[in-house]
């Protein structure tokens, strides 16, 4: 079979029936060898009976969400290609062509765009159509490199085989942009076509949630993006940290940069700056290393080559020589309170050398601490397994670079 039309319903009586009858026809229309299939995911009011006389296969999915709804039917859908689309009458399943013609040159998704394609007038809320859609979709071209222009368009096909290899996880919404992102990483040959969007049928009100469900898609976009989570800002706070820091410092008196006076409560903010900062790229490293081991996120050759020259005793070296700086400018402010008797301090001099001599100290813990935490996410699985009477040693290699951590 080469075609699965596929529908998520629930409780969507009043437009489901239509769905599906444009659906086989537009099959029947084409000559295509292809089926509809109805994932209902627990409906109430008749959708299941009147969506089976359209002619559809329903597949019953009793776990809530949208996602699983989706990747029920599309585990039970028999077409070697399959489109997807919502059952409230908003899409039209009566040209599906364009779709099925990048199929068959080969893609592995074929993305609708109903930015190029038309928006009904009340089709989509203003909230969605200038905020929300373009704002998320624009996040997911930057953290992924996509091509994608609408990665919410609920109309979309692909080759079910490549849908299933991705592994898809997401139970609601944020399916649909698992799906673009996870094919994105994969490196899945994907393209866009226009689709329209009308108006839906129903009368009440949707399923999607505003706020909550483009939190979910943001959340997910964040959690599938460690270099734009923590790496890119952590640099960020890291160098502003390290340079205003060492421009307050090294001035003998406040720095005035137009009407602003930066002195010892900036140089405070920088000391924060740089740990935050620190950590933030550690966070990424160790992300790193725990997503390349468990396999959800493809590997960079860059990121490899450093994991591969932080060994633990290279981070232990460095986090004691940052911490020997620190306890140098430590034993320095000792010997400036001293030499006042370990009385009253003019503060504005001595913490221009006990902020960033403190700085260097949790600096040092958290360099010694996380080279022994990336230590322990890259060990190796070793176990013994007999082979022909004899006990055989094998290393399961979890992480290319782990080996010399």
């Amino acid at each position: 079979m080469e075609l699965t039309v596929v529908m998520p319903c629930l409780n969507e009586a009043e437009t489901v029936a239509t769905c599906v009858r444009k659906a086989v026809k537009f099959i029947a229309d084409n000559g295509i060898d292809g089926e509809v299939v109805v994932a209902d995911n627990g409906s109430t009011d008749g959708s299941r009976q009147l969506a089976a006389d359209a002619g559809a296969r329903v597949v019953p999915i009793p776990e809530r969400g949208y996602g699983n709804a989706l990747m029920g039917g599309i585990i039970a859908a028999r077409g070697e290609y399959v489109i997807m689309g919502d059952a409230d009458d908003s899409y039209d399943f009566t040209n599906l062509m364009p779709f099925i013609t990048e199929l068959r040159k080969g893609y592995d998704l074929v993305m609708g765009n109903r930015f190029k394609g038309g928006i009904a007038p009340g089709a989509m809320p203003p909230l969605h159509r200038y905020l929300g859609n373009p704002v998320l979709s624009f996040i997911g071209r930057l953290f992924f490199h996509s091509t994608s222009g609408d990665f919410h368009c609920g109309l979309r096909g692909f080759r079910r085989d490549s849908a299933i290899a991705l592994g898809l996880q997401a139970t609601g919404m944020e399916f649909a942009s698992e799906m673009v992102v996870k094919a994105t990483l994969a490196k899945q040959k994907i393209t866009e076509v226009p689709t329209t969007l009308a108006k839906d049928g129903r009368s009440r009100p949707p399923h999607l949630r505003s706020w909550r469900d483009g939190w979910r898609h943001l959340r997910f976009l964040l959690l599938f993006s460690p270099r734009w989570l923590f790496f890119i800002p952590g640099l960020v706070l890291l160098l502003f940290g390290l340079v205003v820091g060492a421009v307050v410092t090294a001035s003998p008196g406040p720095v005035r940069i137009g009407g602003a006076s930066l002195d010892v409560d900036t140089l405070v903010a920088c000391g924060a700056c740089v740990d935050i900062g620190f950590q933030a790229i550690l966070f990424w490293l160790f992300t790193q290393v725990y997503a390349g081991s468990e396999g959800f996120l493809p590997e960079q050759p860059k990121v490899q080559t450093l994991l591969g020259k932080l060994s633990l005793e290279r981070g232990l070296i460095l986090g004691a020589v940052v911490g020997l700086a620190g306890l140098v400018g430590l034993i320095f402010t000792l010997a400036y309170w001293q030499s006042h008797s370990f009385g009253g301090l003019n503060y504005e001099h001595a913490l221009r050398l006990m902020v960033p001599s403190v700085t260097a100290l949790v600096l040092s813990c958290q360099l010694i601490l996380g080279t022994f935490f990336l230590s322990i996410l890259g060990i190796k699985q070793t176990r013994h397994v007999p082979v022909g009477g004899t006990a055989e040693l094998k290393v399961s290699d979890d992480h290319a670079t782990a080996r010399r951590l």
